[in-house]
């Protein structure tokens, strides 16, 4: 291939995924927080498909959605899910699916259990804090028996102990899914050292600094992987 027909390829390839997010199939997330470290990190910039679970047409520039697509299928356990918050309608969470409709969901120590049976942790799952909370003061390590409404979904962080998931609000309704998260265009990691921008005269050395950190601030590893 040479030089101007790889351009042109690469030019077709970015304009497909730029109509796709316009039209809606596709959606363009960022990651704000560790609840799915380490499957994603805080700075991951990910695509979802929002065509698959049938996607929420809303009103520009808003959450109101006026009607969804037919469905391909609806989210299964495993799935990694952009949805509404049940108790912020402003904000957009990602978490993984672990049960759906009709499955009891159980958490005893820490561990797991849909229908009574371990459910796998994903490979990059993690806990963070031996401690165990007993149910009455916080549901984060002991949880249920919960049976999950028909229409709805059990969402839990991979980051088990510092995620707040459906152990907190219960279930997700169908309503409220956005799309599946399908893989990373763009992270890097997150740069607190400053220099603060502070007014007019401090925008040079923080323009500079920007740009002579910003090789090493990208996770280039990530770039492009396809979310499990």
């Amino acid at each position: 291939m040479n030089r101007s027909n790889k351009k042109s390829g690469i030019g077709e390839y970015l304009s497909s995924i730029l109509i796709a997010i316009r039209t809606g199939v596709v959606q363009a997330f960022y990651i704000p927080s560790g609840s799915m470290e380490d499957t994603l990190l805080v700075g991951d910039y990910l695509l979802a498909n929002k065509f698959i679970y049938g996607a929420p047409i809303d009103v520009p520039l808003t959450n109101i959605s006026l009607f969804r697509l037919p469905a391909i299928r609806d989210p299964q356990p495993r799935d990694i899910v952009i949805f509404r918050s049940p108790v912020d309608e402003d904000r957009d969470l990602i978490k993984r699916c672990v049960a759906v409709g009709g499955q009891e969901v159980q958490v005893v120590n820490k561990v797991l259990y849909i229908d009574g049976k371990p459910f796998q942790d994903p490979p990059l799952a993690k806990y963070t804090d031996r401690a165990y909370y007993p149910a009455v003061a916080n549901p984060r390590d002991n949880y249920g028996p919960y049976t999950v409404p028909s229409g709805h979904f059990f969402m839990m962080g991979d980051n088990r102990d510092n995620s707040a998931d459906s152990r907190y609000w219960r279930a997700v309704p169908k309503e409220l899914i956005k799309g599946k998260a399908m893989n990373i265009y763009w992270s890097w990691a997150p740069d607190t050292r400053g220099p603060y921008y502070t007014d007019w005269t401090s925008l040079p050395k923080v323009a500079a600094t920007f740009v002579w950190r910003l090789p090493g601030r990208v996770r280039y590893g990530r770039l492009g992987d396809v979310i499990h």
